[in-house]
């Protein structure tokens, strides 16, 4: 088994994180979640959590209980965050797990799912 380049820092499994922010997604009423495993395709990340918001103010609230999760209550460790100033895709990097929060449009503009199309799409309900 494959594991992620700062694996060795977290208290949790990459599995348990990755499950408690897609409770935290739905939880706060994130749309259109998608999660996809990339480990075959790139050894820089493993997965993606991809959800779209209705509001700026959704998707920085979406972004800020994901980080009391897993940073605060999880142990994890986050090495950056992006565009919460701008609100429209707003990037929040764990190592192992990138979580993307979008305004549909963006999401739409960008089309991530189709970039890493050949990624594998884990059905939520394994990580609910």
């Amino acid at each position: 088994m494959r594991t992620s380049k700062v694996k060795s820092q977290k208290t949790s499994s990459t599995i348990e994180r990755l499950s408690a922010a897609v409770r935290v997604v739905v939880e706060n009423r994130g749309n259109d979640v998608v999660v996809l495993d990339v480990r075959e395709l790139t050894k820089a990340f493993d997965y993606f959590l991809i959800v779209s918001g209705t509001s700026r103010r959704q998707l920085n609230s979406i972004g800020d209980e994901i980080q009391k999760k897993l940073v605060k209550e999880m142990g994890d460790e986050c090495l950056s965050v992006s565009g919460y100033k701008e609100g429209r895709w707003v990037v929040i990097d764990y190592g192992d797990i990138i979580v993307h929060l979008f305004e549909p449009e963006r999401r739409e503009y960008y089309a991530i799912e189709e970039l890493w199309g050949k990624a594998i799409k884990i059905p939520l309900d394994e990580l609910l």
